[in-house]
């Protein structure tokens, strides 16, 4: 079947627009990877050199050499798994129950939880940094992970899920002789995988590429964060351009990893959620 001109030239400017915005969208990664292939006199070179003569694995030697950037790395992985998996697991059981049960004051509490997403962060940092400093969490692993952990976005996310699970299938189980919490655990949170393994992204990236917290909770080098440590690349007489590429292709990495082979799960998650009140 042959397309009218008016067809053609409406498929013309959709993928001119798809072009558009796969340069906007992987313009930055590419100068970047390239970036830490590069000589630093190459980096800002006017014409720009994308593929490099000089092409070299040096900037990422010199990322390990002059930091301990493995400890970054593995400060980072500590955080990040470990609000994740915590984070999950209080999030799946605030949201069934917030969903599920009934007690005098659920609606109350929820609005309270959702209210707190209005709260920017910034205006919590001091007190939140005060109180940390109380208990003597300063420089540990308490005071990054600690904070990460609740977040009413899980909370709602998973309420929403549990709102749509059919009664029939809890009165089932109940007959079958499950108790509240084996309900929970042997039906609720089977049917919510999806939705778990979409937050898992979500928490995984947020913490793994989080800034502002660690760099006030974590003053210490041995329990920098990667994406403080990839700060530490600058200086005041001039940015190590070469090596802070190289440390952000290396802090990118655990991250495009999980995002791909999670990936699904998140539009399989959006699907199954909906917008049950």
């Amino acid at each position: 079947m042959h397309k009218t001109p008016r067809q053609i030239l409406g498929i013309s400017v959709w993928y001119l627009i798809a072009i558009v915005l796969a340069v906007a969208f992987a313009g930055p990664f590419v100068w970047m990877l390239s970036s830490s292939l590069k000589p630093a006199d190459e980096i800002f070179a006017n014409p720009p050199i994308l593929i490099s003569p000089n092409f070299s694995m040096k900037n990422f030697e010199e990322v390990f050499r002059q930091a301990p950037f493995e400890r970054y790395m593995f400060n980072s992985f500590v955080v990040a798994s470990t609000v994740t998996v915590v984070a999950l697991i209080l999030h799946a059981m605030a949201g069934y129950a917030l969903a599920r049960l009934e007690f005098p004051g659920r609606r109350l509490i929820f609005i309270g939880i959702i209210s707190t997403l209005m709260i920017p962060f910034y205006t919590i940092l001091i007190p939140l940094a005060l109180l940390v400093k109380q208990l003597g969490w300063l420089n540990t692993y308490w005071a990054l992970i600690i904070p990460a952990i609740p977040h009413a976005f899980g909370i709602f996310w998973l309420r929403q899920f549990f709102l749509g699970i059919p009664q029939d299938l809890e009165d089932a189980a109940r007959i079958d002789g499950a108790s509240r919490v084996g309900v929970f655990y042997h039906v609720a949170l089977p049917l919510a995988r999806p939705v778990m393994a979409a937050l898992a992204v979500f928490f995984f990236l947020a913490n793994w590429d989080s800034f502002l917290w660690p760099l006030v909770a974590a003053n210490r080098a041995d329990m920098r964060m990667v994406q403080v440590g990839i700060q530490s690349f600058t200086g005041e007489h001039g940015n190590a351009w070469e090596q802070i590429m190289a440390a952000s292709v290396i802090a990118i990495i655990p991250t495009l990893l999980l995002f791909f082979s999670l990936q699904r799960f998140i539009v399989e998650s959006v699907k199954m959620t909906g917008l049950k009140g």
